[in-house]
């Protein structure tokens, strides 16, 4: 949960899923607790959010399940209001034309709403999770969240799903339903059928038409990476049992590439007038956004080009050689020390001076009072070590996760839960409802995250841009390229930085028996899981290993999200996420002007054992939680700052103009 600061006290509100019962894996009926406080918007944006924790990680997919069904919410509203246009149902979106030829309850238009809203929202839902690897909780889940609703179920079966034995669902067929119900089913199928044409290939189960990677798979439990053929270029890696960022077991495979084709999708308030087409293999990428290349090694000769490629995992090396809480380093993590960045880079030439390579962070200057108290941030001091290590793990979204689009929501959810906040649309006007609140929130960040997937996914699917650990692990096969007079010297190995990269001489501890390692590159950095016998007690820490070896702050069964690295996804949804928030609450600021997320010590971490210390993450603003997004893919090991900063800058137009495009239907 989140918490904030707020009249000198913490006041905590808890997500749904804490407020709601889980479903019995046996399907029995449950009554769902219903907290009065939430609309039925929240419970059914809830339910989408534990179904997506019980299927694949796949941040593009959820990105448009969690703005499908905030269609089908908002228009099951907006065809009740008198002001309010709908924005699919009765329309033409995009050469697909969805006629709604039901009647429209004239009555008792509170109830008839929940009802209309309710049916749309679980039918879409039903159909996008009915071959999902939680299939028979999460269809169980929506079943039981009607019936506590007080409405009846659909009859709707699929190889992986029954309802349950004892036959309570009080199943009926579509005829059976009163006006309001057939009214909702209608809207779902104007989604549903809409879904099936936008691009997405989902009737396909979203499948890669054309993209083939160019480079052979890279097994990160052997060392090296010898049989790589382009540098520049993306790299599957092969598990003998890979566990995705939602903790499915999908067993010994090479994970392939998630929407490399994603660009080619029909979004929300993206404009084709700023795209741009490329071909390759045989298909035409569209690129939205365009941020133009990223840096390119050359590996024949060197380049300035080539020294920002190499810089920019510099970083990610260097920032990997902190997450040891052994060494030392105390930080302030509060708001007075870190956020309120005004500015990105203009260019890459400025990403040196905004990164802190030797020590961490960015150029951030925190803020001097909460602009709600009136009184300073009080500071917070941590170790580094912790709070990068928690900030890695926390944005990671690693197991049972609702991906980043989804953390969003959560975010949204429990921002709406602080009595703080005054429901009024861009901090005017007069106060909104709960329901009318969440249909708006919902619908605008829904459209924001969905244009944020398809403007990342296509860049990555153009750019097919290299991945730390194959970029690392093969200039360190290359060998050092700072000096030619020194040993192993290649234009495209690893650049030499004493106490971060090195070369192994005589008499080193890694030189080996009859100094046979002598001239292998060597790091100082986090050590890795082959360090970690048992995550609840272990902690890997820092120390020299041969770069060959490298691996990033993440499970060994992850190890990096399977598709292109060059736009960075947390980057541009978390940046378009916060400007949204900024603009639907009319106030930069988190309610009270403090959000807080509290870490037990010891009982965070899931790849080892910590924080050594209790500790909160805290965040003055949207963007300063969003920033925080950005650099722990750094941390992380995930990410350098070539991918960071062009993520931002496309979030941050992806985030307002979703929110201007959505504003004119309200």
């Amino acid at each position: 949960m989140v918490r904030y600061l707020h009249s000198n006290k913490i006041i905590s509100s808890l997500f749904s899923l804490l407020l709601m019962s889980g479903c019995s894996s046996n399907n029995e009926q449950q009554q769902i607790y219903l907290n009065p406080d939430h609309s039925v918007a929240r419970y059914w944006n809830e339910a989408t959010l534990k179904a997506i924790r019980k299927d694949f990680a796949r941040p593009t997919v959820h990105a448009r399940n969690l703005f499908h069904t905030s269609v089908a919410m908002y228009d099951a509203w907006a065809v009740y209001d008198s002001q309010a246009k709908t924005y699919l149902s009765g329309n033409t979106l995009n050469n697909f034309h969805c006629p709604l030829n039901s009647p429209i309850p004239q009555s008792n238009i509170e109830q008839s709403r929940d009802e209309t809203l309710s049916y749309a929202v679980y039918k879409v839902l039903q159909h996008r999770f009915k071959n999902s690897p939680g299939a028979t909780q999460s269809l169980n889940y929506f079943d039981q969240l009607m019936l506590s609703l007080g409405y009846q179920t659909l009859g709707y079966q699929t190889l992986d799903y029954q309802p349950p034995g004892d036959q309570t669902l009080s199943s009926v067929n579509e005829g059976e339903l009163n006006d309001a119900a057939l009214l909702g089913l209608a809207i779902a199928d104007c989604v549903i059928e809409y879904g099936l044409q936008d691009g997405a290939n989902e009737a396909n189960a979203y499948a890669t038409q054309f993209y083939s990677p160019v480079n052979p798979a890279l097994n990160p439990e052997t060392t090296g990476n010898p049989d790589i053929i382009d540098l520049n270029r993306w790299q599957p890696l092969a598990f003998e049992d890979f566990i995705d960022q939602s903790n499915n077991s999908l067993g010994a495979i090479t994970a392939e590439f998630v929407g490399p084709e994603w660009g080619q999708v029909k979004g929300f308030a993206l404009s084709t007038t700023d795209s741009k087409v490329y071909q390759r293999d045989s298909f035409n990428y569209r690129v939205y956004h365009d941020p133009g290349s990223p840096p390119y090694l050359d590996t024949h000769n060197t380049s300035s080009e080539s020294d920002e490629y190499k810089w920019g995992f510099s970083v990610v090396l260097a920032w990997a050689a902190q997450l040891d809480p052994a060494d030392g380093v105390m930080w302030d993590i509060s708001p007075a020390a870190i956020g309120n960045n005004q500015q990105l880079p203009l260019s890459r030439a400025e990403y040196a001076s905004f990164y802190d390579r030797e020590n961490g962070g960015d150029w951030s200057t925190g803020h001097s009072i909460n602009p709600y108290t009136g009184l300073a941030y009080e500071p917070q001091i941590v170790p580094r070590a912790d709070f990068a290590r928690v900030l890695a793990e926390f944005w990671a979204d690693g197991p049972d996760s609702e991906t980043p689009p989804g953390h969003w929501f959560v975010l949204l959810n429990d921002i709406n839960d602080h009595p703080a906040l005054e429901k009024r649309m861009a901090g005017q006007g007069s106060l909104l409802s709960n329901l009318e609140w969440d249909i708006k929130t919902y619908f605008t960040l829904g459209g924001a995250m969905h244009d944020a997937a398809i403007s990342a996914w296509g860049i990555k699917g153009w750019y097919d841009y290299i991945r730390p650990i194959s970029a690392i692990r093969g200039m360190a096969e290359l060998g050092q390229s700072s000096d030619p007079a020194e040993l192993s010297y290649h234009p495209g190995g690893l650049p030499l930085i004493p106490g971060l990269i090195e070369v192994v001489q005589a008499g080193d501890p890694l030189a080996g028996i009859n100094n046979l390692n002598v001239g292998r590159l060597k790091v100082y950095s986090w050590r890795g899981p082959s360090f970690i016998s048992d995550p609840s007690t272990d902690i890997a820490g820092t120390g020299w290993i041969f770069a060959e070896n490298w691996w990033p702050y993440q499970r060994p069964s992850f190890v990096t999200p399977p598709f292109a690295g060059y736009v960075s996804g947390h980057s541009t949804f978390s940046r378009a996420a916060a400007e949204v928030l900024t603009l639907l609450t009319g106030d930069e600021y988190f309610p009270g002007g403090l959000g807080e997320y509290p870490i037990e010590k010891n009982n965070f971490l899931v790849f080892e054992s910590g924080p050594s210390v209790d500790m909160r993450l805290q965040w003055a603003s949207y963007r300063d939680a969003s920033d925080q997004s950005s650099l722990s893919r750094i941390w992380g090991g995930i990410h350098p700052p070539a991918d960071d900063i062009p993520g931002r800058v496309i979030g941050e137009r992806v985030g307002i103009d979703a929110f201007n495009f959505a504003s004119q239907f309200f």
